[in-house]
């Protein structure tokens, strides 16, 4: 009986040991399975917020255009993009700057021959959001002016380039800045300033025609092609 009892009571044992292992590795397999799961949630979470992040930042629908640089002209010129992007300009390009009062087309398309981004906004825009692109637009080659009939909130333009956004929080702004502003790829007279041209806006008419050939001392002069 002794060494039954004995036998049984190792036998006992033996399950409790198995039983005991079994639970240790159940729980260890949960413990890897939940956190695994964690794992693989938080990779989720992190492309969803990578993919979601790259694709409100897309310039995809960035609009281009062909229009060749260096067409000046003394007369009012009628565009096809609202704001023009490119084509013939006047002689005298847009200082660089903040405008409270929309600009003439035709400087303002000058500007942007020389490598700037101009920023337009409609004129109801609220301070707020006014006061964001201002914030944007204080960097040098940049140019910001209301806009009457613009056909979105705002709109950043560079030349033969165009992008309609939702309001100066859209987070594409600064992207198409950064790659478009003095951009020598697709800047036509690449290194020219945005200064010294002019700052009238349209309440100011355009400059009129001089009565001698214009020379580089009696207007800005832009490049060899400008002058």
């Amino acid at each position: 009986m002794t060494k039954e009892k004995a036998q049984a009571r190792r036998e006992s044992l033996a399950r409790m040991r198995a039983e005991q292992k079994r639970k240790e590795r159940r729980a260890a397999l949960l413990m890897w399975g939940i956190g695994g799961l964690v794992i693989v949630v938080l990779i989720a979470l992190v492309g969803f917020y990578v993919v979601n992040d790259r694709s409100q930042k897309s310039l995809s629908a960035v609009k281009t255009y062909n229009y060749k640089g260096s067409e000046h002209t003394w007369n009012p010129v009628k565009y096809k993009e609202t704001p023009p992007v490119g084509g013939q300009h006047n002689y005298y390009w847009q200082n660089c700057g903040i405008y409270d009062k929309p600009i003439h087309n035709e400087h303002g398309v000058h500007a942007l021959e020389h490598g700037a981004v101009w920023i337009t906004y409609q004129p109801d825009l609220p301070k707020a959001d006014v006061d964001k692109l201002k914030s944007l637009a204080s960097a040098d080659y940049m140019l910001l002016s209301p806009y009457p009939g613009l056909p979105a909130k705002v709109v950043a333009s560079s030349w033969n380039h165009q992008l309609t956004l939702t309001g100066a929080d859209d987070p594409r702004l600064p992207e198409f800045i950064k790659k478009y502003k003095q951009n020598p790829t697709y800047t036509p007279e690449f290194g020219a300033a945005c200064d010294g041209g002019v700052g009238t806006t349209q309440d100011q008419p355009l400059p009129p025609e001089p009565s001698a050939t214009p020379s580089t001392t009696a207007m800005p002069s832009a490049s060899p092609a400008a002058s």
